[in-house]
């Protein structure tokens, strides 16, 4: 069985065109869009930490990602880190599709029974 990954290491050695031959075909043979945003985000700091061009690596994926593909956990922790790859427009309609209005509520839940439950731990006691 071949090993599809590439070595974090090599992330932050390899040279622009080479890294985005590798993700590119790494996301073609894997479509796993949680790793290929995770290698993404590390060339975003890469871009940060180097002189070298890095920004808008793969941006026709990224947004291929983001627009295109079931909205999981990964793609909501990571995806404000992608701000510029969209139009405005764009950006509302990922938002939207990202963090459904149940879930938002769901989450305001949790946090009001949490600030709740530290002002008064004894309401939702077990007698």
């Amino acid at each position: 069985m071949q090993n599809n990954t590439i070595n974090f290491k090599n992330v932050f050695q390899l040279k622009r065109a080479t890294l985005e031959s590798r993700i590119g075909k790494f996301y073609d043979d894997t479509h796993d869009a949680k790793a290929t945003i995770k290698y993404l985000v590390a060339l975003q700091i890469r871009d940060e930490l180097s002189t070298e061009d890095f920004s808008f690596v793969l941006s026709e994926l990224v947004r291929h990602i983001f627009l295109k593909t079931k909205a999981t956990r990964a793609l909501r922790r990571y995806y404000y880190l992608f701000l510029d790859y969209f139009t405005a427009k764009e950006w509302k309609h990922l938002t939207s599709r990202l963090f459904t209005v149940k879930r938002f509520v769901t989450e305001k839940l949790t946090q009001l029974m949490d600030l709740i439950e530290e002002v008064r731990p004894e309401a939702f006691a077990v007698p």
